[in-house]
Order: structure tokens, then C-alpha cells, then sequence
């Protein structure tokens, strides 16, 4: 027994012994290890810990809403599934363009935007020893490097452009959208998947490396096509405008406003972007899960436009214009095509509406062209004869009860110059009430010193004329920007100088400048409020994003009214246009009052007809005006281009002045509920 216990405690020092030599060898090899480590790899693994950095890519947030005057919603967000890119460092185009012919396969990619150049460089990129190819030894011998690319893009011909399919199209619109992201921010390659691509990219992911799919929003209309052209257009920054977006502190692959409200709000509109931050190594990939952190919606904007009232204007535009192509007239008006109408608070300069529509006789359908009341312009005849009477006045050419004789004018051996109708001796008020081009007449010719016994007039003087009478409408808002809040807006065409008295003579009846819709509507409202000239203005409020779809935000900014100038004739002749523009509408002799007389809201007014082809008796047709006479709370404008029979004018006046004092005595405009509900929450 005892020889037994000895031979087990001989057993348990080796043991021991065995374990601490184990130990003390694997402490060897981790300090060896610590060493090469610390000594030998130190400064290279520092280097690599400096590499390693910390990138911050955003994603946009969905951009603010738009509602009308009465709080309703016009432009709103639909949520929507997008296709997005993360590119890596790594990535290079050749990458790029496999990963785009496995997308092609699995989504449909509208190409339609790509231009040209986009065009010339895919296949440059396709095709590039061909393309060398085409380049003679000269020009490659003696063409700078930093030049060379711009040569090959003219050796690409229309022919090799022409070649691409369509499946090949749509390829190069899904590497152009991965091309311009920055690395490690996503991009969209398609807004708006559907269900049917959402599962195929599912299935395909691992093969389609950074490509994922994202929530996103897509801007929607619940009163469709309807005022939609000046809500604008969200797209991507396009390529023509990169620096102008970047200049501004825009990302490349940023969702923007290019178009009308969304373009002239952007900075109202678009939210705070979602950050997603990574920690890259030294190539630039990602190391580690990245972290994101929520943005937020953009502000609402409340507009001045009461889509009710902008509908129903659209379908009197539509009724009238049908009546006018399709009926009676229908063989004298085979040109005519479009009309449009501007209605605005003359105290204010809110647009309350904005409609405009183009028929296409081929298919027999209207489209809405609303951009058209700032960017068209046309001759609007005798409409502009209310600021030529107030200039007469105020170069005292006239006195409000100064009588002129309305007779034909002969100048040698031309033909006679004439008003519709041989007048007899009128006064301002009844000029303007039966429209007497002879008036006007004599008015231009006082301003161009013409000598009525020798019947001469100096040239120098007639240039006078047009300066004066073409500043003063300027005061008006005709031929000058309007100042409404868009991204730009046409002036009309300034025909410039003549020295010639009936040129002068023919700008006083509104036969020589074009002016826009717009523009007639800013010079009547000047005319209706006592002589303020107001910005016109389609923004009426901002308020803060609402988490409740049933409430509207806390206001933020209200526009207040912006008067632009005033103009500088008395308000007793101011007072005399008034009553010349209320007796064409209620007068014996209006040239309007067959429409409106027995109106209940009492409308003032001017007509307008602008000769455009003497030959076949196409004119322009206008009317502006404004009601109630004695306190104006809107002002209107009527433009109808090419028509030579009927009164469409005058029918889609009495339509939109209808239907807005119609709504207004229906109630029809409030949206009580929804409007106690913003200012409550205003108030909290």
C-alpha cells in the first residue's frame, strides 16, 4: 500500500510541472506575439487605425404638402417602395454596367431623359477601341490628352446613337443613375417599384450587390391634372443644373423642386434628411452595421387658390371653347384653339385662380396649360385703354370732361382710321364705355405734339409719345414683371420704337406690345383697388409638418400683401377709368352690358379686340374687369387668341364671375371643419 501511495505523489509534481511549463510557453508566445504587434507591425496598424474613418451619407425625407386656399390637401405624399445603389469604393464602371444589365432584366426604367451626350459616352464606353479606331494618326499624335475625349464624342456618329435597342437604352439609364450617386450614399435607380419588381430584386439581392430597396414617397394629386403644371415637378437634380444645386448645399443624388411652386418653395419644401453613418477602412467599405438616424418632413404650404373655384373655371373654359370650335362658328373659328382666365383679389394679389386649357383637334381632347398666364403673350386690344385715358390725364392732354368728336381720321392719302362705329362727340367715361378707338387716337397724337392745323407731327415727339405712354403702362404692370411667385415669367414683346404717328397711335389701343394674362389681371386690379399696383402671389401660408393628417401645423409665415408701386395719377381720375369701365358693363352703349347688366354683383369692366390677320378676320378677344364695383373683392382677366366669331370673352367672364359669387353665397368654398380644426391647433 505504501509503495502505491508513493508512486501517485511521484506522478503529481510531473504533473504539476508539465502545466506550468505549458503555460509559461503559451505566455511566451503571447508576449512574442504582443511584441511583433507592438514593435514590429506598430506604426503600419496605426497607420491603418487613422485610415479607418467615419462617413456620413443622407437620404432625402419626404418634402412638405401642399393644400388650397380652404385647406385642402392638392399635393400630397404617397408612400412607395424605391430601387436604390450604394456604390463602394471599389466599384468601378465596368461593375456598374453588369450590375445594370441584371437590373435591366428585373425592372422596367424609363429612358426618355437621356440626352446626347449620355448617349455618345455609353457607346464611347461600349465601344471605345472603335471609336479610337476612327481617329487618324494626326489626330492622335497631335491632339493634348485632356482634349482626346472630346474628339472620339464627335467620331460617334447619329447612326451609331440610332443603333442602341431599347432594352440598351434602359441599361444606360440604370448605370447613368448609378454613375452620378456619391459612394456610400444610396441612389435611387427607380422610384415607385412595383409589387411585381419588388419581388424579383428580392429574390435576385445577393447577386445584386448594394442594390436594395428602400420606403419612399412619391408626390401625388388628388384633383389630378387640375392646377398640377403649377405645383411643379420633383426630380432628381438634373445634370444641366448640377452646380447651380451643389453651389446651393444640395447632394448630387438630392430629390429637388426643377419646375413652378416646387422649384420656387425648394427650400420650404424639402425635409431634413435621414443620416446613415459608416465607419469605412482604408478602401473605403464599410466596417460594421451602419447607424441611421431619422429625418424630417418639410414645411406646408397653404396656397391662395380655391381649387373649387379653379375647377369649375376649367370646365366653363372647356364648355365655351367646345361651343365656340364645335358649333355655329365652327367653320370661321378653325383656329382657334386655347382661352385663359386669371382671377385675383384685387386688395391682396392672392390668386384665387389660374386656368388655362389648349384643345387638340385631332383628338378632340382639352389639355390644361395654366403656365400659360405667365408665359404667353398677346396683343390685347382696346382692354388697355383704361391706362392710356389715365396717362391722357395725367400729361394733361385731357380733362376728365374734355369731349373729342369720334369721326374718321385721314392722314394724306392713306385710308381713313376709324372706331367700330362713328361715335360722335364722347367724353372719357363714354370712350371707354363704347370703346372709341378715335379717343385713344387723339390722345397719342396730343402726347406726340401733333399740330392740328397743319396736320403735322415732329418725329422726335412721336418717340416721346411711346416712351411716355410705355412708361406709364409700366406702372400697371404691363410689359414688366408681375412679380408673382414663380421661378420666372415672361414680360411680352416690346416692339420697340417707331417713328410713326400711327404706330404711336396703334400702342394706345393696344395693337403694338403683347402682354401676358397675367399681367391684364395685376393692371386691372391696380385700376379696381384705387391705384396700387400688388404682387400677385400664389403662397398664402407655411406651416410646420402635422403628425396628424387631420390637422394642419403651427403657422410659421403668413404672406402679407406686397404693394409694388402706386401709380401717379390722382384718384379723381382714377375715379373717372372707374366709371368708364362700370358703364361698359351697365351703360346703353356698353360694349359688355348685353352680358351683364342685370348681374347681381354689379361687375366693371373692358373689352378688348386685337386685329391679328387683317385678311381673314382672325382677332384676339379679351376682357378684364373686377366686382363688386363699389367694393372689388376680385378681379379677372379673359384672353381668347384667334377667334374671329362669337363672344367667347364675354361667356367665359359671366362663367368664372358666376361660379365664384355663386360659391361664395353657397358657402361652398369654407371648409369649416377642417378650418376650425388648423386654427385650433394654431391657437395651442
Amino acid at each position: 500500500m505504501k509503495t502505491n501511495d508513493n508512486k501517485k505523489k511521484n506522478h503529481v509534481p510531473i504533473r504539476i510541472n508539465a502545466l506550468f511549463l505549458s503555460a509559461f510557453f503559451l505566455f511566451s508566445v503571447l508576449v512574442l506575439r504582443l511584441g511583433y504587434v507592438q514593435i514590429v507591425k506598430g506604426e503600419e496598424y496605426k497607420r491603418d487605425a487613422y485610415l479607418t474613418e467615419n462617413v456620413t451619407t443622407k437620404l432625402d425625407a419626404p418634402r412638405g404638402k401642399m393644400f388650397d386656399a380652404n385647406y385642402r390637401v392638392v399635393v400630397d405624399n404617397d408612400p412607395v417602395f424605391s430601387i436604390t445603389y450604394t456604390r463602394t469604393q471599389e466599384a468601378d464602371a465596368e461593375q456598374r454596367y453588369k450590375l445594370a444589365l441584371k437590373l435591366a432584366d428585373l425592372i422596367d426604367k424609363d429612358f426618355e431623359e437621356l440626352t446626347e451626350r449620355d448617349k455618345k459616352d455609353y457607346f464611347i464606353f461600349l465601344n471605345e477601341k472603335e471609336v479610337e479606331s476612327r481617329l487618324s494618326k494626326e489626330e492622335n499624335k497631335d491632339t493634348p490628352p485632356e482634349e482626346l475625349y472630346n474628339l472620339m464624342l464627335q467620331k460617334v456618329t447619329q447612326e451609331d446613337i440610332d443603333s442602341f435597342t431599347n432594352k440598351e437604352l434602359e441599361v444606360l439609364a440604370i448605370k447613368s443613375e448609378m454613375d452620378r450617386g456619391y459612394t456610400l450614399s444610396p441612389q435611387r435607380i427607380k422610384v415607385g417599384a412595383t409589387e411585381k419588381e419588388i419581388a424579383l430584386i428580392s429574390e435576385h439581392l445577393p447577386e445584386l450587390e448594394g442594390v436594395d430597396i428602400k420606403p419612399d414617397a412619391e408626390r401625388s394629386y388628388p384633383y389630378g391634372n387640375s392646377f398640377r403644371d403649377i405645383f411643379g415637378q420633383v426630380k432628381q437634380i438634373p445634370k444641366s443644373r448640377m452646380d447651380y444645386y451643389t453651389a446651393r448645399g444640395n447632394d448630387r443624388n438630392d430629390m429637388v423642386g426643377t419646375s413652378f411652386l416646387e422649384e420656387q418653395y425648394e427650400s420650404l419644401l424639402r425635409g431634413t434628411k435621414s443620416k446613415i453613418k459608416y465607419v469605412t477602412d482604408k478602401k473605403g467599405n464599410p466596417v460594421g452595421d451602419p447607424v441611421e438616424e431619422d429625418g424630417a418632413r418639410g414645411s406646408d404650404l397653404i396656397l391662395t387658390v380655391d381649387m373649387n373655384l379653379q375647377q369649375e373655371v376649367e370646365k366653363v373654359i372647356e364648355e365655351k371653347l367646345k361651343d365656340a370650335i364645335r358649333g355655329k362658328f365652327a367653320y370661321d373659328n378653325n383656329k382657334l384653339n386655347s382661352a385663359y382666365v386669371v382671377m385675383m383679389n384685387p386688395n391682396t394679389g392672392e390668386i384665387l385662380s389660374m386656368a388655362a386649357k389648349k384643345y387638340d383637334r385631332k383628338t378632340g381632347k382639352f389639355t390644361d396649360i395654366p403656365f400659360g398666364n405667365v408665359y404667353d403673350s398677346y396683343a390685347m386690344g382696346s382692354t388697355v385703354k383704361g391706362a392710356t385715358v389715365l396717362t391722357g390725364l395725367k400729361e394733361g392732354v385731357i380733362e376728365p370732361n374734355t369731349i373729342i368728336n369720334d369721326a374718321p381720321l385721314t392722314f394724306g392719302d392713306s385710308r381713313p382710321l376709324k372706331s367700330h362705329e362713328n361715335m360722335g362727340a364722347v367724353d372719357a367715361v363714354e370712350a371707354l364705355e363704347r370703346s372709341s378707338n378715335v379717343y385713344m387716337w387723339h390722345i397719342a397724337m396730343r402726347l406726340a405734339g401733333y399740330d392740328y392745323s397743319n396736320k403735322r407731327f415732329n418725329e422726335n415727339k412721336v418717340q416721346e409719345a411711346f416712351n411716355i405712354l410705355r412708361n406709364s403702362y409700366s406702372q400697371f404692370g404691363l410689359g414688366v414683371p408681375t412679380g408673382i411667385d414663380l421661378p420666372s415669367e415672361a414680360t411680352g414683346y416690346n416692339t420697340g420704337m417707331s417713328n410713326e404717328l400711327s404706330q404711336a397711335m396703334f400702342f394706345s389701343i393696344g395693337q403694338f406690345d403683347t402682354y401676358t394674362p397675367m399681367q391684364m389681371a395685376q393692371y386691372v386690379s391696380t385700376i379696381a383697388n384705387g391705384g396700387l399696383r400688388m404682387q400677385p402671389h400664389l403662397l398664402k401660408e407655411v406651416r410646420e409638418p402635422s403628425i396628424d393628417p387631420n390637422k394642419l401645423g403651427k403657422l410659421l409665415y403668413r404672406f402679407e400683401p406686397n404693394i409694388l408701386n402706386r401709380i401717379e395719377m390722382k384718384p379723381s381720375e382714377i375715379a373717372v377709368v372707374q366709371k368708364g369701365f362700370y358703364e361698359v358693363m351697365h351703360g346703353n352703349g356698353g360694349t359688355a352690358a348685353w352680358k351683364f347688366k342685370n348681374k347681381d354683383y354689379n361687375p366693371a369692366g373692358k373689352t378688348g379686340t386685337a386685329e391679328i390677320d387683317k385678311a381673314t378676320g382672325i382677332v384676339n378677344k379679351t376682357l378684364i374687369g373686377y366686382a363688386p364695383y363699389e367694393n372689388p373683392e376680385v378681379a379677372f382677366a379673359v384672353v381668347v387668341p384667334n377667334i374671329k366669331e362669337g363672344n367667347t370673352n364675354s361667356e367665359i367672364a359671366e362663367g368664372a364671375l358666376d361660379a365664384y359669387f355663386s360659391m361664395k353665397k353657397e358657402g361652398i368654398p369654407a371648409n369649416p371643419d377642417t378650418k376650425g380644426r388648423a386654427q385650433d391647433q394654431e391657437s395651442r
